[in-house]
């Protein structure tokens, strides 16, 4: 890994009234800077207009600036505006290329709160964030050190569903280097009964942290459900709701990154399964256990971890049929219904359907690390490998293992 790794550190911080008004403010701005830009783009493209780019909406933006309706957009920084151009464009940019859905709107209810300040918005000095528009540094609670000499190259500024301020800052992290390079390898089965399996037999326990607080969820979103809408009684218990949203996801993040910074740490390759997760949430009886599992998160913190430190993951294709096949002697079994966990092959061996899953997801991804990049499957789109594109040949095409 050539560079250094650019980290955001996250903190609480609490502003005064007069730091918490503006940030609101500016909120607000942003959200509806976005809104316009994004619905000049849409009149644009229906109309057959020439395209609108980040470059026009800048000018857009400078034009609403001087109308008498939009003149509160002076009040607060541009750079959070145009921060907000160049984030629309970014979505637009992964809309045309296919990896995102159309860009919409931002709600004021249901849209997150943040802004974000490049260098020339904030003062960094002496470990004090001032943003512009503002006298007093943010009084921030230092949770952890940031790296040694480090300057911040942008600031977000957030307010949670809970009511929590954070500030995150953007720093070049010196002490992320590749790790040692080491021989073991591991496949990763993901599931609802345990939450990970890998090849070696263990087995890691599915926590269900928004199971443990399912109750206390629903009684406090009944009692929502009763406050009269706009009342203070109604954002006290739109607040109580967001905590528990909110502890529940801390919980969930922070199980996860222990999990795949010790898989990372331990292991030089990492492969795993394509999960079609949008897909398998419109199962009405699986959905909120999937949502709960987290798996998509745990996917991408192994990817950009196994980046930082060297190592490399392998995505195997959602079809290969991992728990059907007998990891001894290769024979495919004829149907799996999903409340079979354990089975015997005809050859004899009897395995542990999550286990044997595993352990056919990593044969299959040393496969492709020997086979090479460029190495064509049977299918078009059948894996990749972060780092060097490998991909996983079929033999068989199956149903996804839950």
């Amino acid at each position: 890994m050539s560079g250094q790794v650019k980290r955001g550190f996250k903190y609480r911080f609490y502003p005064t009234e007069v730091q918490a008004a503006e940030l609101l403010r500016t909120f607000g701005c942003v959200r509806k800077v976005y809104n316009l830009a994004l619905q000049a783009r849409t009149e644009a493209w229906t109309e057959g207009r020439a395209p609108i780019d980040y470059k026009a909406s800048s000018a857009l933006l400078t034009s609403w600036k001087r109308t008498e309706e939009l003149a509160f957009l002076n009040e607060v920084s541009c750079v959070p505006l145009q921060q907000a151009l160049r984030h629309l464009q970014s979505a637009f940019t992964n809309f045309w290329a296919k990896r995102a859905r159309y860009p919409r709107f931002k709600s004021r209810k249901r849209a997150r709160s943040s802004a974000v300040y490049t260098r020339s918005a904030f003062r960094w000095r002496d470990g004090a964030v001032t943003l512009a528009k503002m006298s007093e540094p943010l009084h921030i609670r230092w949770s952890r050190p940031l790296p040694t000499s480090a300057e911040p190259s942008s600031v977000t500024v957030s307010l949670d569903a809970a009511g929590r301020w954070f500030v995150a800052l953007l720093c070049e992290d010196p002490h992320v280097t590749a790790l040692p390079a080491i021989d073991t390898s591991v496949g990763i089965d993901a599931g609802l009964n345990h939450l990970l399996t890998l090849s070696t037999g263990e087995k890691i326990a599915n926590p269900r942290h928004e199971h443990r607080d399912r109750v206390k969820l629903a009684r406090a979103q009944r009692a929502l459900a009763r406050k009269q809408k706009g009342s203070n009684n109604r954002t006290r218990a739109r607040l109580a709701v967001g905590r528990i949203h909110a502890r529940i996801a801390d919980r969930r993040a922070d199980h996860l990154h222990k999990v795949t910074t010790r898989l990372v740490r331990e292991n030089q390759t990492l492969v795993i399964e394509d999960l079609a997760v949008s897909g398998m949430v419109r199962n009405r009886r699986l959905a909120r256990s999937i949502s709960d599992a987290g798996w998509r998160q745990f996917r991408e913190m192994l990817e950009y971890k196994a980046a930082w430190y060297g190592r490399k993951v392998i995505v195997a294709d959602r079809w290969f049929p991992s728990s059907k096949l007998c990891s001894v002697c290769g024979t495919p079994a004829a149907t799996m219904p999903l409340h079979v966990r354990t089975w015997t092959c005809g050859c004899g061996a009897t395995h542990d359907r999550d286990v044997n899953a595993a352990r056919n997801i990593l044969a299959a991804g040393l496969a492709a690390t020997v086979c090479g990049a460029g190495a064509r499957p049977q299918r078009t789109h059948s894996g990749r490998a972060i780092g060097d594109e490998a991909e996983i040949p079929l033999s068989a095409r199956g149903k996804v293992n839950f």
